[in-house]
């Protein structure tokens, strides 16, 4: 069994310069294709069901998909909520066997985002395993704009919250479709002056591939979140099934071939984010 917190796979990445990917999961044939690449590269690997999976699927089964994953992998695999916005919600996939939990408080005032946080790391720390939480407001593409994270403000949030990892908003931007102009360096180096945990990047495929491979290495992110990059290779491979015989009907046999390029691709992702 290789089912692994937070705190787990993260730890030994800051300690020895490398970062783990936290990966945006939507249904099966995306999260066993994470697994199998991770294998494949000998790495951890961070399964996350944010908002739009949670929609489509109910947590208790996602629980038990990740779960089952992990329990049959070769390396540690974090069954990670991502993007969770209540108490309950946070509860609910606590007992549903998710081993991280991550809180986003991050469009509230500072206070009340710090004490609601470290409600929800509270009780993560309680039953054994971690808790996420983001400072600093990170946008989405064609909507929400950013708020950058005060450095000053996140190491109060870091000491208060009681928080295992911090998400942070640096220039980055969720649903990227392409790369875009990178992170700033200086507000990362005077985050992680104050900081003393390991810092998050939620939006990592808008990220240049070569800055994400140098702040792994070299900075104290420890996990950049990739979520669109991999759709995208998702949704290219799985038209390519359909167009290729207008006459196959049978799902199991199209999604199948969505496979390997997926893995493919997120091989390529993990290998960008290990250390020298």
């Amino acid at each position: 069994m290789t089912l692994a917190t937070l705190t787990e796979v993260l730890g030994p990445a800051m300690r020895d310069g490398y970062a783990v990917a936290g990966l945006v999961t939507l249904g099966w044939e995306d999260m066993r294709a994470y697994v199998a690449a991770a294998e494949a590269e000998e790495v951890p690997v961070i399964l996350q069901a944010g908002p739009s999976c949670r929609e489509h699927t109910p947590l208790p089964v996602l629980g038990k998909m990740f779960r089952h994953l992990a329990e049959n992998a070769s390396v540690p695999v974090v069954a990670h909520l991502d993007h969770g916005y209540t108490f309950d919600e946070c509860r609910e996939a606590l007992d549903a066997g998710f081993t991280s939990l991550m809180y986003d408080g991050s469009r509230k005032p500072l206070q009340q985002n710090i004490d609601e946080t470290a409600r929800i790391a509270g009780m993560a720390h309680a039953a054994g395993i971690s808790c996420e939480g983001e400072i600093g407001f990170v946008g989405y593409a064609g909507g929400e704009g950013s708020d950058g994270t005060d450095p000053g403000q996140a190491g109060l949030f870091a000491r208060a919250s009681g928080v295992d990892a911090m998400a942070i908003s640096v220039g980055n931007v969720h649903l990227q479709q392409e790369h875009g102009r990178g992170l700033d360096e200086a507000r990362i180096r005077a985050i992680e002056a104050v900081a003393g945990i390991p810092l998050v990047i939620h939006g990592g495929s808008g990220v240049p591939e070569a800055q994400r491979r140098a702040l792994s290495r070299g900075s104290a992110i420890c996990k950049f979140n990739i979520g669109t990059e991999l759709r995208m290779t998702f949704g290219s491979a799985l038209r390519d099934a359909v167009n290729r015989d207008p006459a196959r009907f049978d799902r199991v046999q199209i999604l199948k071939d969505t496979h390997d390029p997926v893995v493919t691709a997120t091989r390529q992702v993990l290998r960008g984010l290990k250390g020298q």
